[in-house]
């Protein structure tokens, strides 16, 4: 197996592709991916400061790295959501990495701005985990954000991901969800951020591989509370499908980003208010994230 591009010996292939790349050439390969994402959504510019959101893993440190060696301006920010020992060894792993390539990390903790850690709160409230998990999280990267100045938060979502979010949105008919779905969400409000996905077009695979290949040391544990989770099934399922006809995942979300998306756009836009708690931007008076610390106050009083 030779690459494509310089006939050496290949170090992974890609059967979407129909191409084998060596090192050198896999890493450009997916710095392009990444640069084309960017170009084409206008997601952001040099000038720009990014917040980029990390968890710890190959996804997230993957994107940083890209971001850092393109030259943007960019920042880190660590979500601890208090999961045991999931949530001491990615912190860590986030640290060591900005520190090894002197970029600040923004640390912000749930149990601080909720008043527990996430298994409480999922006890307290008897929400599913990650309801309570993509609430806060969604709620503290804006907050973070615009408090520190950051006009856009970038987030590792790759194409294994949105290729699953769309499938579940599609079988369930999710006509609100489908409307929104983009690798880059404008700012419809001053106090909300831009939210974009530079890593769209690459794989979990390749992302897996670009970051082996840099050395990047990241957590591979998943998250404790993921096993049974709806989303890794349908990751299953669409892999399944990948294996039998490469190209599938691809084809699935590009389809829709060009010829479908548009068709559920039609919806008059939301009016966004400012929280009559905590002044962060929400569809009622008080956002959700204050009435769930409210709730996790009250269950544990």
């Amino acid at each position: 197996m030779k690459c494509r591009k310089c006939g050496a010996g290949a170090v992974i292939e890609l059967p979407r592709h129909n191409a084998a790349f060596c090192s050198p050439d896999f890493q450009e390969f997916f710095r392009k991916q990444i640069a084309e994402a960017i170009r084409k959504h206008k997601m952001f510019t040099t000038e720009e400061p990014v917040l980029v959101a990390v968890s710890g893993g190959k996804d997230s440190l993957a994107l940083w790295d890209v971001l850092i060696e393109t030259g943007y301006q960019t920042a880190g920010l660590y979500l601890d959501l208090g999961i045991f020992d999931y949530s001491v060894e990615s912190k860590a792993k986030c640290e060591a990495f900005a520190a090894s390539r002197g970029q600040k990390l923004i640390v912000e903790s749930v149990a601080d701005a909720v008043g527990a850690p996430i298994p409480e709160v999922q006890k307290a409230t008897r929400r599913p985990t990650c309801s309570a998990c993509g609430l806060s999280k969604r709620y503290l990267m804006n907050r973070a954000a615009v408090d520190n100045g950051y006009p856009v938060i970038a987030t590792g979502h790759n194409l294994d991901d949105e290729a699953a979010v769309l499938f579940g949105n599609v079988i369930h008919w999710q006509m609100d969800s489908l409307s929104r779905q983009s690798p880059a969400l404008a700012s419809t409000h001053p106090k909300l951020a831009r939210r974009v996905k530079p890593l769209y077009r690459l794989s979990e695979r390749e992302t897996a591989a670009y970051a082996f290949l840099r050395g990047i040391d990241y957590i591979v544990d998943e998250c404790p509370f993921a096993k049974g989770a709806t989303s890794i099934a349908h990751k299953q399922i669409l892999d399944r499908l990948e294996e039998a006809s490469p190209g599938a995942k691809h084809n699935f979300l590009f389809g829709f980003l060009e010829k479908a998306r548009g068709v559920f756009q039609g919806a008059e836009p939301t009016v966004l208010n400012e929280c009559a708690v905590c002044g962060q931007v929400t569809t009622g008076e008080i956002c959700a994230f204050c009435k769930l610390g409210d709730q996790v106050k009250r269950r544990r009083a």
